[in-house]
């Protein structure tokens, strides 16, 4: 079992920055490193949208809306996820969580839901 808890989130101006957490934690035997890790957020009104992703190896993957401006990272030895945000707008206003899963984390994957494990999530509010 793995537990995802989420942290950062805020409200600031559009244009300002926010880096969020996802601290992992599990089970006997649980090693956050066998494990592929993504960002999606929910928004009143739209579909939940997958943002990025970091497998095993390290290697990210962005949707296009959030491509250049946000960056996803994880610090193995802390167990930690993060999500800098750089350049936020106010469409970027959302409910952000935070996502493992065995199996290679995708943007589709992560839009559509198809996930093992996620967080509780953090509030990002951008305000124009």
């Amino acid at each position: 079992l793995v537990q995802l808890a989420e942290s950062g989130g805020g409200s600031v101006q559009a244009g300002g920055s926010l880096k969020l957490s996802c601290a992992a934690s599990g089970t006997a035997g649980y090693t956050r490193r066998s494990y592929s890790m993504g960002w999606y957020r929910l928004a009143p009104g739209k579909e939940r949208e997958g943002l990025a992703t970091i497998d095993v190896d390290g290697t990210t993957t962005y949707a296009t809306s959030v491509k250049g401006r946000f960056t996803i990272s994880k610090d193995n030895a802390k167990n930690i996820l993060y999500l800098q945000m750089n350049d936020l707008k106010p469409e970027d206003t959302a409910m952000y969580k935070c996502a493992a899963d065995l199996n290679e984390a995708t943007i589709p994957a992560l839009s559509g839901g198809y996930f093992a494990y996620g967080g509780q999530g953090t509030q990002v509010s951008v305000s124009s």
